[in-house]
């Protein structure tokens, strides 16, 4: 009976970590250009809303020096999510003056 309830916690834990993201943070790439990227452990989450919380993040770095978000490219992969093609969004973007 215990070891089927260690079978059982070591499937919740494992099945739990598949559905977390990694997440690069806010990268600078020179020249007033910053990055960020999610991406997700396994293809089951699908993109989700992995670059609604891009933006957002980008949103408050910019707010964080009174500035504004200016998105100058984003990239999502395509399905199908299988053999390391994993739900992955990116966004490249500038911090500007208020208009």
């Amino acid at each position: 009976m215990r070891s089927i309830r260690l079978g059982f916690a070591i499937v919740a834990v494992s099945l739990g970590a598949l559905g977390c993201a990694s997440n690069a943070g806010i990268v600078p790439m020179g020249k007033g250009l910053f990055m960020a990227a999610k991406q997700q452990a396994t293809g089951f989450p699908g993109l989700g809303n992995m670059k609604a919380e891009l933006l957002a993040d980008a949103a408050k770095h910019c707010a964080a020096s009174g500035t504004e978000l200016e998105v100058v490219s984003t990239q999502e992969t395509q399905p199908p999510y299988i053999l390391g093609n994993y739900p992955r969004s990116e966004i490249q973007f500038r911090c500007v003056a208020p208009k």
